[in-house]
């Protein structure tokens, strides 16, 4: 067996939450907006559908073959060769996604937090910090995805929950937008924002019940799909489409003019930024180990410490590229379509090859059978 089987389905589920809400909480109202103005929230619900189309297949395929990875089971599918190019890519995708997770974090911070501080300091500090931690072994991964999991969602469920009191109905109608001006190119954009779940090829192999990882799946997306709508709910009925479009991260400004009852806290854009530098940190964790423990399964090694701090200076050097914020994003949202290509595509096709072939499932799936009893 390639993986110590100890992650139950809650913990998968707590994986894929924390992975998918992250750096992509502050510009996600602004995307959702550009595209279908007051129809943002609908956009947003059609987006987590494309969503999670991409992790349904990913969880097919780890159902199919419960013993081994994308790495593994590509091969075996449509041979080493092709399987070699298509895991290429995949890694390569994952590695630029972490570099500019991280310049992204590095431009908040030094814009609303650190405004003395260099942006190659802050980017620097949240690579290190990944790179130390994932020289981990996947249980530990687990466990630090399941200890930040509260401390991500219920701030962020709280400050929807009180932001909602100041909203307007009507910034939100007409529900699909007002002659919106590109939806399909709004929903892939927002859609690109859930593709670190591609680690649930690297946590099914771990679970001790690999049968249960559909329903994971589908809790996780839920909660992660659904924390994601309420934002941009709220964000577009406190603001406004048109004054949304204003804003660079409308999720930030939303936090700034949110308070708690009785003026405790006059405002949580303080409390929020701290919630929020959490969740960058497990998208980044997930992103950067899914990048390193493919290298090293690609290659055979069974130990991936060594691409931990191999990959470092490679990835601090893509996430300089972007010439500024605005650069920055342009880049993120093409190699975001370009990875759903990937993050879909890819587990679509193997799918399709295994099930003509009969590769995984009842022919080659003995031992699942039996962990799941």
């Amino acid at each position: 067996m390639e993986y110590p089987r100890q992650i139950t389905a809650i913990q998968a589920a707590a994986i894929l939450i924390s992975t998918i809400i992250g750096v992509g909480v502050l510009p996600l109202p602004l995307f959702a907006v550009q595209s279908a103005n007051t129809g943002a929230p609908m956009l947003t619900l059609l987006a987590v559908h494309v969503a999670y189309i991409g992790l349904w297949l990913i969880t097919k395929l780890g159902i199919r073959f419960p013993d081994q990875s994308i790495i593994g089971y590509s091969r075996t599918i449509i041979g080493k060769g092709p399987a070699w190019i298509g895991n290429i890519l995949i890694v390569t995708f994952f590695a630029v996604l972490t570099s500019l997770a991280a310049r992204e974090f590095g431009e908040v911070v030094i814009t609303s937090v650190l405004k003395k501080t260099p942006l190659e300091v802050t980017v620097l500090a949240m690579l290190l910090l990944a790179t130390l931690s994932t020289r981990n072994d996947i249980t530990t991964f687990t466990y630090i995805h399941h200890f930040y999991l509260p401390l991500i969602v219920f701030p962020a469920v709280l400050i929807v929950a009180l932001s909602l009191k100041n909203a307007q109905v009507v910034y939100l109608l007409p529900l699909w937008g007002n002659n919106p001006p590109d939806l399909l190119h709004g929903t892939l954009v927002v859609a690109s924002l859930f593709q670190g779940t591609f680690i649930y090829t690297m946590v099914i192999p771990a679970m001790r019940r690999p049968r249960r990882a559909m329903i994971a799946s589908i809790w996780g997306m839920l909660i992660a799909g659904g924390l994601y709508i309420s934002i941009v709910v709220a964000v577009v009925g406190v603001f406004g489409s048109e004054e949304t479009e204003n804003l660079l991260w409308p999720t930030l400004e939303l936090a700034k003019t949110t308070t708690l009852p009785g003026n405790i806290l006059e405002r949580l854009d303080a409390a929020f930024l701290a919630v929020w530098v959490t969740a960058v940190f497990t998208t980044l964790f997930s992103t950067y180990y899914f990048t390193v423990h493919a290298m090293s399964k690609m290659i055979g090694l069974k130990d991936h410490k060594l691409f931990s701090v191999f990959v470092l200076p490679f990835l601090f050097a893509a996430a300089m590229v972007p010439q500024n914020v605005m650069h920055m994003y342009e880049i993120i949202t093409i190699v975001g379509r370009f990875g759903l290509v990937l993050t879909i595509g890819y587990p679509l096709l193997l799918l399709i090859v295994a099930m003509i072939r009969k590769k995984g499932g009842a022919s080659d799936g003995a031992r699942a059978a039996e962990n799941t009893k």
